[in-house]
């Protein structure tokens, strides 16, 4: 008989020690524990939360930007590295699978970052890791774009586990690309961005996004978005001298999960640093694709043919066959492997 997990995840919703890369992989791997000991199976971050998102892209000019642009380079960090061992040593002291957002930097190119969600086992293993396939509006200016090689999805013990980054979680194909592959757990990695105009709801529009996502593919999205700290606002008005103003607006954090039905799962968390707990029963996925299974009866793939290039894109191919193995948007764990 069919008997699919329950466990219960963890969406943290907290700030970085900004721009200070192994002392927030610190805190990241404090929270794992802290989640573990309330019962976690699953800890997801927000996006970028090592070791900070690029606030001055949205309040300055691109070429004030540039120097903390260099700044954000020298904190980032490699997949696999040692920040990211720090939080695999906590995954695997505490048994728990972790999402982590945080900025890449290009083995081979100083000029080129990710914007990057890595997946971790259990036991330490690097499952893989996904690159946000196109920053958005004023991101531009600090993240170059992954590709489809890491649009997949995790064959776990919690279930088929899979995630996107913060404006990625509107894209109707990329979305569908993960459901297609039998996704059941998904997590939305987000930032508090209260630079937007007067009557946009940040929080509203990431809930909304979770609902979509959950409703359409009767699956279980967990939400971890950022907060924007003290420490990161007395950085930001070192550029501008308006920036408190600009990112003290309340209602622009949301954490949280949601339910195959488009419901939230217990309650979320608005702008306030914490962790929102939330248990998971996958059979809850069942009954609703009775009705719409968008992978499966309710949709007509003889007409419509989505098709997906998850070849990685490497900056060579060297004349030999051998590709930067290096410069891999994603990876395949093997089975034991702890490196």
């Amino acid at each position: 008989m069919l008997k699919l997990p329950r466990f219960r995840a963890a969406a943290v919703q907290a700030s970085p020690v900004y721009l200070n890369a192994s002392a927030t992989a610190d805190k990241a791997a404090s929270l794992v524990h802290e989640a573990a000991a309330n019962g976690a199976r699953l800890v997801a971050f927000p996006e970028v939360f090592v070791p900070g998102y690029p606030y001055w892209n949205w309040i300055t000019d691109p070429v004030t930007g540039s120097v903390w642009f260099e700044k954000l380079v020298k904190s980032s960090v490699l997949v696999p590295g040692p920040e990211i061992d720090i939080v695999r040593k906590a995954a695997r002291d505490s048994g728990c699978y972790v999402v982590l957002g945080v900025n890449e930097r290009s083995p081979v190119s100083l000029g080129a970052l990710y914007n990057t969600l890595v997946f971790i086992g259990p036991d330490g293993t690097l499952l893989g890791k996904h690159r946000k396939l196109v920053p958005t509006w004023a991101e531009k200016l600090t993240w170059t774009g992954g590709d489809g090689s890491s649009l997949r999805v995790y064959e776990t013990e919690i279930g088929r586990l899979g995630g996107l980054a913060c404006g990625e979680n509107t894209n109707t194909l990329a979305r569908f690309a993960l459901l297609g592959q039998g996704e059941l757990v998904h997590v939305a990695s987000y930032i508090s961005l209260p630079v937007a105009p007067p009557d946009y709801d940040m929080a509203e529009a990431i809930k909304l996004r979770a609902i979509a996502h959950s409703f359409e593919g009767k699956i279980f999205t967990i939400v971890s978005c950022s907060t924007v700290s003290e420490e990161i606002i007395a950085a930001m008005q070192t550029v501008v001298p308006d920036a408190r103003a600009r990112l003290q607006r309340k209602s622009s954090a949301f954490s949280g999960v949601i339910g195959p039905d488009g419901r939230l799962v217990g309650e979320p968390l608005i702008d306030d640093e914490g962790i929102v707990y939330a248990d998971i029963d996958l059979e809850r996925c069942i009954q609703p694709k009775q009705m719409h299974d968008i992978v499966g009866h309710y949709n007509r793939f003889d007409i419509f043919d989505l098709r997906v290039n998850r070849r990685p894109q490497a900056p060579l191919d060297l004349a030999d066959g051998e590709r930067l193995a290096a410069e891999q948007a994603s990876f395949v764990s093997v089975p034991g492997r702890t490196e």
